[in-house]
């Protein structure tokens, strides 16, 4: 079976078994295509106590400005039971009219697009003459992301790098190729509460201090209160307790504590020091005189939008001019690296559809991947005025 380049690249990557943080051989195939087409290429390895190794890449090609960034991840989750799977999750098969294994939609398969589509532009239209494409490739997206983009990003500005613009290859599509462009995500903020009581016998309570009570007044707070409605380009803020827990078998003992914890997935009108403040106000609302311990993790994920400009019309054009379709501008679903690449340029994302992601048999349409390429020579011939 003939493939075409980009679902040809695709397959390569998927073959290497890059769970995070492991790179397996993907960033070779990735620094092996672009060198071929005249890319200066950087192999960056970082490290940081108490996270693993990461190796990741940069590659460039031209000078100058304007400067557009390819952004994307090798690394994929884990592929769960092997049973499952109808067959090899680093095989790369094509079955029908989809090529089935870990990280086809998320997102190898929009690396193999990005490969494809810079190839073409090279290949009709040589280097840019004026302004630079580059390629920036984590191995660290789906791990704690440390040693990753965020880390290659200060290399490459204490080199002079400038990027004007970015694109990320998250899956964003719904239902069909063409129909969402991410210019945004929400911020993720975790906690836990610890409700500190006093162990007793339930029928002395006066000798015991339940935190149960106090738990509960404390997640019916968080629960149902209101962040905000919303703003311009998100939804309102939203708060979930995905646990708690009392750890007392017994029906006739008071525990000595309660815990619980929580996920606020935020908007652009918080940042992570304002919601902190904001829920540690509510939880000692809620607690009253009980001994109440509350912990945020460490988070790096903040919100960010690129508002709506010459740059979202310039990638929503080239979809339809790909797709037929107009895509809906949208800030849903979790994080992505896009989070820290906007503090340097605007960003967008665009890639696949996300219906198979992380799951099993995740796949991606083979015709799906060649359009994503179309799209992105498209981008770039746009933005580069060939």
């Amino acid at each position: 079976m003939s493939l075409s380049p980009a679902v040809s690249l695709t397959r390569d990557l998927i073959r290497c078994p890059s769970v995070t943080p492991k790179d397996a051989g993907a960033l070779d195939v990735v620094e092996r295509t672009l060198k071929g087409a005249g890319f200066e290429s950087h192999r960056l390895l970082f490290t940081e106590d108490g996270t693993p190794d990461v190796d990741n890449l940069f590659a460039t090609i031209g000078s100058g400005a304007p400067h557009l960034v390819f952004a994307g991840h090798t690394d994929v989750v884990p592929s769960g039971d092997v049973a499952r799977w109808s067959c090899d999750p680093f095989a790369g098969e094509i079955v029908g009219e989809r090529i089935i294994g870990r990280g086809a939609s998320d997102m190898k398969g929009a690396i193999g697009a990005f490969m494809a589509a810079t190839l073409a532009y090279v290949e009709r239209h040589g280097a840019p003459r004026t302004g630079t494409i580059s390629f920036l490739i984590t191995g660290d997206e789906e791990g704690p992301s440390i040693n990753g983009t965020i880390k290659m990003l200060d290399w490459a500005k204490a080199r002079g790098e400038r990027f004007d613009h970015a694109i990320v290859g998250e899956p964003t599509n719904v239902s069909a190729l063409g129909d969402t462009i991410k210019i945004g995500r929400r911020g993720s903020l975790n906690g836990r509460i610890r409700v500190i009581g006093k162990q007793g016998h339930v029928a002395y309570p006066h000798r015991a201090a339940n935190p149960v009570p106090v738990i509960a007044r404390i997640v019916a707070s968080l629960s149902s209160h209101e962040f905000d409605r919303g703003t311009a380009h998100f939804d309102r803020t939203n708060l979930e307790v995905s646990s708690i827990d009392v750890g007392n078998p017994a029906v006739n003992v008071i525990p000595a504590e309660a815990r619980a914890q929580f996920n606020v997935r935020f908007n652009d009108a918080w940042t992570l020091e304002t919601l902190r403040a904001h829920i540690t106000q509510l939880v000692e609302e809620a607690a009253g005189e009980a001994r109440v311990e509350l912990e945020f993790l460490p988070s790096n994920a903040v919100s960010f939008i690129t508002h709506p400009g010459d740059f979202t019309e310039l990638v929503s054009q080239a979809v339809k001019d790909v797709t037929g379709l107009t895509p809906e501008l949208s800030t849903s679903g979790g994080t992505s690296d896009a989070r820290f690449i906007t503090r340097d340029c605007p960003v967008v994302e665009f890639g696949l559809t996300n219906e198979t992601i992380h799951a099993v048999d995740e796949n991606a349409r083979v015709a799906d991947i060649d359009a994503l390429a179309a799209v992105y020579l498209r981008i770039l011939e746009l933005y580069f005025g060939a």
